[in-house]
């Protein structure tokens, strides 16, 4: 099954609350607090497996979650970090917000990219010592792992593109240049999903070939199966254009070409940037036979390469795949390898020590709006009146508390900030 296209749930792992502990010992009357910090949680990274051609892991399962971390203990013991969670995906694959923002284009062998950070752990009560507070009986809780719905898009990453309206011979062809068995019959659709192969040339040079099924005209609209499948056609490097000779069908071979050609603009107008090589099929039928010179003239006027073929009994076929090899090896394949696009187009690390906070009023609520004040508010105990008390003066010394006073918030007003809401009783008052 060929499943290019999943959405899926992932969350990093939550990082471990710090601990809360005094040294007890015989002869250390003094020793003071030795709360541990929690291990942070693990992440969820996304890695280009070239083994893998298909999305069809995610279709079985939705929901990823990383390991947690593990809470501090006393004597100064520290939680361990959770185990990162590593997602393989083929080389090709797009990474969309729901919103369809991309995050990320992992494209290159090996490639890595956190997808969902873990949650940092919790500092235990040993890190808040000072020489005011000397026995502090509060520890940070773990922040929570990032979560997010995100959109896998494939787009096959091949040499070569076959192109062409249904029947035209491309399966035929693909099988005859490598060892892909396509499903073959004489109907339209019966190639339902991209084909790969692989090309074995002289001199251990070789191509990967893409059978790109389903182009009719208003492919770009949903006509056909083309819709699904044009997104593949950028990946590809070249475009091997096949048209029917014997014209089977009843089409005229003009028309299908020029037809395939402009749905290739509607989708993507630098598609036919590209270069394209025009393979005439079916030249061991006697109707193909009969419609060579005509092709050839007609071809001949584009500008275009063609080349007549049998895919059936092979004629012609090594001329047409040592050219295609020529001509990958005179263009740069830019799009295929994505080496001059930026992979990382998302920042999680800008986003997370976002400094700046808003403060917005709703109704009869005061909503303050900021990365690191949402964080400082989650990883507070609130149900410990010491850590309150830091939180206060922490609000105070960020700017918090002043902003909120020239919003207009007065003393037992309603204050939220992330999924917490309180009361506000400014130090000031």
């Amino acid at each position: 099954m060929f499943i290019d296209e999943a959405k899926i749930f992932v969350k990093g792992g939550d990082g471990g609350n710090g601990c809360v502990s005094f040294l007890r010992e015989k002869y250390r009357p003094k020793g003071g607090p030795d709360g541990g910090d929690g291990g942070s949680g693990g992440n969820i990274i996304l890695e280009v497996d070239e083994g893998l051609r298909t999305l069809i892991e995610f279709s079985f399962k939705r929901h990823f979650k990383a390991k947690k971390g593990e809470h501090g203990k006393g004597s100064n013991r520290h939680g361990a970090n959770g185990d990162e969670l590593v997602l393989r995906v083929p080389p090709g694959t797009i990474v969309k917000s729901v919103e369809g923002e991309v995050m990320f284009d992992l494209t290159e062998k090996g490639q890595k990219e956190v997808i969902a950070r873990g949650g940092m752990g919790g500092r235990g009560n040993v890190c808040f010592a000072t020489s005011a507070r000397r026995a502090p009986g509060f520890a940070e809780k773990g922040e929570k792992g990032e979560e997010k719905w995100i959109i896998l898009e494939l787009k096959l990453l091949a040499d070569v593109g076959l192109i062409g309206y249904p029947n035209v011979g491309k399966s035929t062809l693909i099988s005859r240049i490598s060892a892909a068995k396509p499903k073959i019959a004489n109907y339209p659709f019966t190639t339902k999903v991209p084909n790969l192969g692989v090309a074995y040339l002289e001199n251990h040079k070789s191509f990967v070939a893409a059978d790109i099924p389903g182009l009719i005209e208003g492919a770009h609209k949903g006509a056909g199966l083309g819709h699904a499948f044009l997104r593949h056609i950028s990946r590809t490097a070249i475009l091997v254009h096949v048209i029917d000779l014997a014209q089977i069908e009843g089409r005229d071979f003009k028309e299908d070409f020029e037809k395939v050609n402009k749905e290739l603009s509607f989708y993507d107008s630098k598609l036919l940037e590209r270069p394209q090589i025009v393979v005439g099929n079916k030249i061991d039928i006697e109707q193909g036979r009969d419609n060579l010179k005509r092709a050839e003239k007609f071809f001949g006027k584009t500008g275009y390469s063609f080349y007549p073929i049998s895919a059936v009994t092979g004629e012609g076929v090594d001329k047409l795949i040592w050219a295609v090899q020529k001509t990958l090896e005179e263009f740069e394949p830019i799009v295929k390898t994505g080496k001059k696009e930026i992979h990382r187009i998302y920042s999680y690390e800008k986003e997370r020590l976002e400094e700046g906070f808003t403060v917005l009023k709703e109704n009869d609520i005061f909503v303050v709006k900021g990365k690191r004040v949402e964080r400082i508010v989650e990883m507070t105990d609130l149900d410990n009146e010491e850590a309150v008390i830091r939180l206060q003066n922490k609000f105070k010394t960020m700017g918090v508390e002043e902003r909120l006073m020239e919003a207009g918030a007065k003393d037992g007003d309603v204050v939220k900030i992330g999924p917490i809401t309180f009361d506000f009783h400014p130090l000031e008052s």
